[in-house]
């Protein structure tokens, strides 16, 4: 049994977060069922915990129940509870996870992953607020709980094929939190993976550590498949075997290296193309519309070069998103087409890598 004052801290400044922190907000002054969706390692439970903490039910208990780790028979006592000798092993009464979350919050991880006999329990529950204890045979007792959900599945799509209730469906998805997946929130990467580096287990006996921006850029263009729980799991590896305290790109696991990496030659030919092309925008006052967004566009110039011509721009303007546009002499009016842009074709390095390290800090302490 769980009551929290202080959740795990939501990490980012990218708009996708910030527009989910507003709904959790929105959710926690209701009690309305949440469904929250999202990949896995995504921070679904920490989004789950937020809701708790600022809604009303927050000085009462918060308990997580992994819907997809245990078997039917042992979820179904995990939730509702039993009597002695119901079962093999129930050598005592012991009660069940809703009537220990009576007046808090239950968290029903990995909903998507129960049988349709438990489904139909838990819309029981829902409906009526009754619980039946395994093996009781008296009358149900009612249970004040909140329920909050979470799944990496499309549930819609197991209502469709069939596995999944349409009525339970409707019941828990009355309000709707979905948390982005970490390769669609990069510019939240550098602001996490500093967050985890500042754990007290990684400073003890050793100085503060640092990435390197080489080092951070690898992190930012990594896929991460297993989002923000992948990324906490390499930081923590890299400090383990880190040979200093500034971690570098020989630091960086397999994985989060490029699987290619051109021959020498055609490296330099890039280098020579980024170097000709922002000499043009800086030097030469041409406009980023016309000397680098052609070339892209007919493909004469990969993703890369172009994300390549704006990092060149952000170490220059220490991170400044404007200021850069500035340098590519691009009217105010064209700011936001201009970013829009490199968002929609992945060309848009996270500019916190490029702040200096008291700016970084600061925006991260926001």
């Amino acid at each position: 049994m769980t009551r929290i004052t202080d959740p795990p801290l939501l990490i980012g400044l990218s708009r996708g977060i910030n527009e989910l922190r507003q709904a959790i907000l929105r959710a926690a002054r209701t009690d309305a069922k949440v469904l929250i969706t999202g990949e896995s390692g995504a921070g679904k439970e920490v989004v789950a915990r937020h809701v708790y903490a600022a809604s009303q039910r927050s000085h009462c208990p918060f308990i997580t129940v992994n819907c997809g780790s245990l078997a039917e028979t042992l979820l179904e006592s995990e939730l509702f509870g039993h009597v002695r000798g119901s079962f093999t092993g129930a050598h005592r009464d012991k009660p069940g996870k809703l009537e220990l979350a009576d007046g808090g919050t239950v968290f029903l991880d990995e909903i998507g992953e129960t049988t349709p006999r438990m489904q139909v329990l838990l819309l029981r529950m829902l409906e009526t607020g009754e619980i039946q204890t395994v093996g009781g045979s008296g009358l149900p007792k009612r249970v004040d709980v909140r329920t909050i959900s979470a799944t990496n599945r499309n549930l819609r799509e197991l209502v469709a094929q069939g596995t999944f209730r349409e009525d339970l469906f409707y019941r828990l998805n009355v309000v709707t939190l979905a948390v982005p997946a970490l390769r669609d929130r990069k510019d939240d990467i550098p602001a996490l993976a500093q967050h985890f580096l500042q754990q007290p287990a990684f400073t003890q006996n050793r100085g503060p550590l640092t990435i390197t921006p080489e080092a951070m850029n690898m992190l930012v263009e990594y896929r991460w498949p297993g989002n923000v729980r992948e990324l906490q799991n390499v930081i923590e590896r890299i400090v383990v075997h880190g040979r200093c305290d500034a971690i570098g790109v020989d630091d960086m696991p397999p994985e989060v290296r490029p699987v290619w990496n051109p021959a020498p030659q055609f490296a330099e030919r890039r280098r020579s193309i980024v170097d000709d092309l922002y000499r043009r925008l800086v030097e030469d006052q041409q406009s980023f519309w016309t000397a680098v967004y052609p070339l892209f566009m007919r493909r004469e110039i990969p993703r890369d070069v172009v994300r390549d011509v704006v990092r060149r721009g952000l170490e220059d303007a220490r991170g400044n998103y404007k200021v850069v546009a500035r340098m590519f002499n691009l009217r105010p009016e064209e700011y936001k087409k201009f970013l829009n842009f490199l968002r929609k074709h992945e060309c848009q390095p996270p500019f916190r890598a490029f702040r200096p390290a008291l700016d970084r800090r600061r925006a991260t302490a926001k």
